[in-house]
This record gives structure tokens, C-alpha cells and sequence, in this order.
């Protein structure tokens, strides 16, 4: 899983807002602050098609994109594979486990103790 550039994460950004497939011209909409060329944000969202973190579908001549992934899902990748690229994956999680705040280990805690729980 790759991390994705500044502007591929924008792009995302306004996918993973949205409930609904997105065209170029939307997406490039939604980013019209950055003042991008048409065919820039066609090409990131091709990029992305062929990375596998969006899909996309024809829709008469346009292309609609929709996230692969949910962002919960595309981080927790991130974070699996970055625990693969440690030597030593118990002391990557300590000190990551270290790094929190109390609200955030209590989220995981409660997430442990889900994960725990025998499914019916």
C-alpha cells in the first residue's frame, strides 16, 4: 500500500466526503481553490485507478470514481504494512501505543476488547 501524494490526497479527500461516484469535472469542482488543470485531475484519478485505491465506472463518455477503501480502512493498511517494514513489530506497536492520548487508548481498548468478543 502506498502513501498517497499531497495532491492524491486531496483528491481522495473529496472522494471519501462524498456518497456518491464522482466525474473529473466534480472532483476538479470540489478542489477549485487549487485552481488544477482538467487533465491534471484526470490523470491523479487515473494514477489512482490503477493503484487500486479508487474504482471507477463508465458512465456514457466520462468515468465515475468512488473510493476502493473506506480512509479507515486505506490507514489501517498503512499501518499493517508499516508494521511489516519494522524488525521488531512489538516494539513499533509499544511505542505507537506510547504516542497516544488517553481518549485514543481508551478507543483502543475498547477496540481489543471487541476484537475479543466471539462472533455470533
Amino acid at each position: 500500500m502506498n502513501r498517497l501524494g499531497d495532491l492524491e490526497r486531496a483528491v481522495m479527500d473529496v472522494l471519501w466526503q462524498r456518497n456518491e461516484p464522482l466525474t473529473v469535472r466534480d472532483v476538479g469542482r470540489a478542489l477549485a481553490d487549487r485552481d488544477l488543470a482538467h487533465t491534471t485531475v484526470m490523470t491523479v484519478l487515473d494514477r489512482l485507478a490503477k493503484k487500486g485505491v479508487v474504482a471507477r465506472a463508465r458512465e456514457g463518455r466520462a468515468w465515475r470514481y468512488s473510493p476502493a477503501a473506506s480512509r479507515e480502512n486505506y490507514v489501517s493498511e498503512l499501518m499493517i504494512d508499516a508494521l511489516g517494514e519494522t524488525g521488531d513489530r512489538d516494539a513499533a506497536l509499544a511505542a505507537f501505543v506510547r504516542s497516544m492520548n488517553g481518549s485514543e487508548a481508551e478507543a483502543l481498548r475498547r477496540a481489543l476488547e471487541e476484537a475479543d468478543e466471539p462472533r455470533t
